[in-house]
């Protein structure tokens, strides 16, 4: 692809303009890059990160070069995998004493922890695949933004592998193209189920006890305060609790809301945000919750000058009949809605995709005009990127920004809930609530674990 394409060119010859598809020639840059393969880092060996890890490594130009994990069995065992990888068990360790080691980074741990790592890699010159949210704070999203900004030759990469399938790519381009009119609503919700797995498990408070001998805790803790360990904590249950995860709407955000935000690039950052809850808790995630996240636009392809999404947990969506839809069920319990002036578009996680119009239902992937989607393998389209393939990158971290922001606002907001905040992101304030600004915004870091500032 030369230099002389032009956007408008470029646009219309990718079926997802505008989406993070990437241009080939990118500069392959890393401290100490001197072999043909892509020398890779990974962070965190929990059930995504393996899948992060070996789909990674499964790359015919992919060296895996280190490992690091604060558990020494998970540690030992990922490493007899690849027996010629260095391993620590402090990410700090990792750039003080290797870096020249490794060209990319995965980052798969809790949620917690995402931003001082991924900045430290940027600062490092490092390519990085980044599991979702993004970030746990909302100023974090600024940091990255910042970061991104001053590293434009770096390849990121945020972790919604959804978008692989057929049916969610069509989504996109339907949107986009207009052809179901002018948008008017965006329905989103999670089924994000209750009990000890992953969500809403405040019920599961154990006594403070010693961490198992294989967990350094102190240093999975990271940028938060001290505490003391407590049982079931981790693997999983660290979600549900308000300093380390995200809850449902964090956790499942990239994979129902990003469909949206790539067929809108209008929606920059959202002005309002409200959610009904139940009182707060201290330590962990409240739940049920309803959100409303309110874009104000200026735009040919909305019926309004405000866009509303609603996004809610516990598979609170809308009912089927006011939107004019046959049937009493929804395909599945974690759905993506657009209501527009001349249909509906409904969307699953796994990409099954039905277009209403006038009560009538068409497989979306049989609407007119749609290109052919070839096979597209998530992790590999990282690496293909950093080696200057022309592939379609889903999702760089400048488009995670705004969809990441807009989970977190709705996470962030039930700790008031059923008061509206008015967001502005350039001053990380919420400009009629003082102390929303003061509690929600952004972290404490504790020494040794801040990330670096791009300024």
């Amino acid at each position: 692809m030369t230099s002389e394409i032009t956007r408008r060119e470029f646009l219309r010859s990718s079926s997802v303009a505008g989406l993070g598809v990437t241009l080939a020639g990118l500069p392959r840059i890393g401290k100490g890059m001197v072999n043909s393969k892509i020398r890779v880092l990974a962070i965190g060996f929990g059930r995504i990160g393996n899948k992060d890890l070996t789909q990674v490594a499964s790359h015919s130009a992919v060296e895996i070069a280190g490992l690091c994990d604060i558990d020494t069995d998970a540690l030992a065992a990922v490493s007899a995998e690849y027996p010629g990888a260095f391993t620590c068990r402090d990410y700090r360790i990792a750039f003080t004493d290797h870096v020249d080691k490794f060209d990319a980074v995965i980052v798969a741990t809790p949620d917690h922890s995402h931003a001082p790592i991924m900045l430290t890699a940027l600062e490092n010159d490092k390519h990085i695949y980044g599991q979702k949210p993004l970030v746990h704070q909302l100023e974090e999203l600024q940091l990255i933004e910042r970061a991104v900004h001053a590293k434009p030759h770096l390849v990121t990469q945020l972790g919604n592998q959804r978008m692989v399938y057929p049916g969610r790519r069509a989504a996109v381009d339907i949107l986009r193209s207009g052809a179901l009119g002018k948008a008017i609503v965006g329905y989103v919700w999670t089924g994000s189920p209750g009990g000890e797995f992953y969500f809403n498990a405040a019920h599961i408070m154990s006594a403070p006890s010693m961490p198992p001998p294989n967990v350094d805790f102190d240093l999975w803790l990271g940028p938060c305060e001290v505490r003391p360990y407590r049982e079931h904590l981790l693997p999983r249950v660290w979600r549900s609790w308000w300093d380390f995860g995200t809850g449902g709407l964090g956790d499942w955000g990239v994979h129902l809301l990003d469909v949206i935000f790539f067929a809108y690039d209008e929606l920059t950052s959202p002005i309002a945000v409200k959610t009904h809850a139940p009182a707060p808790s201290d330590t962990f995630h409240t739940y049920p919750c309803q959100s409303t996240i309110t874009y104000s636009v200026d735009s040919d392809h909305f019926a309004n000058r405000q866009f509303p999404i609603y996004y809610n947990d516990r598979g609170q969506g809308p009912s089927r009949a006011s939107l004019g839809l046959s049937g009493d069920e929804w395909a599945d319990s974690n759905m993506t809605v657009v209501v527009c002036e001349g249909g509906v578009l409904s969307l699953t996680p796994e990409g099954i995709l039905e277009i209403w119009r006038d009560g009538q239902m068409t497989p979306g992937l049989e609407m007119p005009g749609l290109p052919d989607f070839p096979q597209l393998n998530h992790r590999h389209a990282w690496i293909d990127t950093i080696n200057g393939v022309n592939t379609e990158l889903r999702t760089p971290f400048s488009d995670g920004v705004r969809i990441t922001e807009a989970a977190l606002l709705a996470v962030k907001a039930s700790r008031f809930p059923g008061q509206e905040l008015l967001w502005d992101r350039a001053s990380l304030s919420f400009t009629n609530h003082a102390e929303a600004t003061e509690s929600i915004v952004r972290r404490d870091y504790r020494e040794g674990f801040a990330p670096p500032s791009f300024g």
